[in-house]
């Protein structure tokens, strides 16, 4: 007949291991919480600025894109400019710290001029989206030299 274990005989966990789970368990509430306390103060903020910058480096691609690709027929390259200066008209108000800077007023006027211009006399071929494209990045790039962080 098998013998079967006593009470005696029957091993406690040792003081390694229960510290070891109370680590494991701590980290694991510590690593979640963490992840909500982030992502409640990225919720407070306002992403309008970082969203008018994502999309004119969008359009700024397009337009690059076309020229790569030997599309720039208006019809490719217009809805990009159109845009583009849509999103001008949207630099101050994403920007509300900088409203009273007057350099940061200069740039954002500079960046519609340029646009205005491409928009008045739009370019014929891809040599012509390529100047385009380079002239409005270097009114961003000119704003980003002042102003980024």
């Amino acid at each position: 007949m098998p013998q079967l274990p006593t009470p005696s005989s029957t091993r406690k966990p040792s003081a390694a291991a229960r510290y070891l789970t109370v680590f494991l368990l701590g980290a694991a509430v510590g690593i979640f919480a963490a992840v909500v306390v982030i992502r409640a103060i990225q919720a407070r903020s306002d992403h309008f600025a970082s969203s008018v910058m994502h999309v004119q480096e969008w359009h700024m691609g397009q337009l690059h894109r076309r020229a790569e690709e030997n599309r720039c027929n208006p019809t490719d390259v217009l809805p990009h400019l159109r845009a583009l200066r849509v999103l001008a008209e949207d630099l101050e108000p994403a920007f509300p710290g900088l409203g009273d800077d007057q350099r940061f007023a200069r740039h954002a006027a500079r960046s519609r001029a340029t646009l205005d211009a491409a928009l008045q006399s739009p370019p014929l071929n891809c040599a012509g989206v390529q100047t385009t494209n380079k002239q409005v990045q270097d009114s961003c790039r000119d704003c980003h030299r002042d102003f980024r962080t």
